[in-house]
């Protein structure tokens, strides 16, 4: 195989890990700032996943919303746009890192000076990214997900 083609085997696999480390800052700043959040609050699990996957949706489309806007995108349009782009890929993520920090033992309840609270949930997001990539892909090899979003910014 050439060159060439070898680059366009590549390229759906390249904007899946750009596409995944795109949502990845917004998911884990949401994420890591709701688990904070809620434990400084004392919060239970539910409450901690809850404020946590709800962080994790506003930081990971803002993030989007941004540049998109910036672009001249009505905001109508750059909210629906941002929708459809990340939001497979932000609950694959909040799944599997959600999944994960309940799974650990005691990491749900650990408190903020625990090494274990912050190593489970610096792990759950490298493994959120290492299994969202795969779903990245695939959207956008269908023209879904991330790949609505190639022609208003540079991913």
């Amino acid at each position: 195989m050439d060159h060439a083609g070898a680059h366009r085997m590549d390229s759906p696999t390249r904007s899946a890990v750009q596409a995944t480390l795109h949502c990845l800052t917004g998911c884990a700043i949401g994420e890591i700032l709701g688990m904070v959040l809620a434990t400084a609050l004392g919060l239970g699990a539910v409450l901690s996943v809850v404020v946590a996957v709800f962080l994790a949706f506003v930081f990971g489309y803002a993030l989007t919303l941004r540049p998109v806007i910036a672009a001249g995108v009505p905001p109508r349009r750059a909210v629906r746009l941002a929708v459809a782009s990340d939001t497979v890929s932000i609950a694959t993520m909040e799944v599997v890192d959600n999944a994960f920090i309940l799974l650990v033992p005691g990491a749900i309840a650990a408190g903020l000076a625990d090494g274990l609270f912050w190593w489970s949930l610096l792990l759950s997001l490298v493994i959120a990214f290492f299994l969202t990539v795969p779903v990245n892909r695939w959207l956008i090899v269908r023209g879904r997900g991330h790949a609505v979003m190639h022609e208003l910014h540079g991913h």
